[in-house]
């Protein structure tokens, strides 16, 4: 019983340990960290299924294009090779809309600090671009249907200058480029051009 009175006694002198509220557990971290990220993952399936989407329509398109040309050609040998190039072509276009996606990804990253964003992109030929928030005179985010679906988008940055005077960032999801949107925009007077 003593012992009992005794954790009682202890249980009292603990302060109380507050429960998370809802605006400190919903915090997000700052947009602004200065780490380098990689895009979202799921936009290499979005970008699969939009390359295949455009792998169909241009088989068709070939196929049609073979089509006529067998039926118009004068001599045998162009619609043969038509008809091999087709098949051809729309495998090597599958292939491309499956497999680069996922190289491409694997060399996109940006990095959001206090100055600005730098975008790292390219395979073969690499670039690396930096916008400074003074030079933002306008950003837009979009979503298209199948970006909507994933819960991604697109971060469109219009700058004061003739090079780079629109840079697109796309994999982002949609509350990250809208994060990226409100930290790039100019905030006060001087900041703005």
């Amino acid at each position: 019983m003593h012992t009992a009175d005794a954790d009682s006694a202890s249980d009292q002198t603990q302060a109380p340990v507050p429960a998370p509220t809802a605006a400190s557990a919903a915090a997000p971290a700052p947009v602004a960290d200065g780490v380098r990220h990689s895009l979202n993952p799921r936009v290499v399936l979005l970008e699969r299924i939009t390359g295949l989407i455009a792998t169909v329509f241009l088989s068709g398109i070939l196929a049609i294009g073979t089509g006529i040309l067998w039926l118009a050609a004068d001599s045998a040998w162009l619609p043969r090779l038509a008809a091999v190039a087709w098949p051809v072509l729309t495998l090597l276009l599958a292939w491309h809309s499956y497999a680069w996606p996922a190289i491409s990804y694997r060399h996109e990253s940006y990095r959001v600090d206090a100055p600005g964003i730098e975008i790292r992109r390219g395979v073969f030929w690499r670039r690396e671009i930096t916008v400074p928030r003074s030079r933002v005179q306008h950003i837009d985010v979009s979503q298209g249907p199948i970006e909507r679906r994933f819960g991604l988008g697109s971060l469109s940055i219009y700058t004061a200058g003739t090079d780079y005077a629109m840079v697109a960032l796309r994999g982002l999801t949609h509350e990250r480029a809208l994060l990226i949107r409100d930290h790039l925009l100019p905030k006060e007077a001087q900041d703005a051009v």
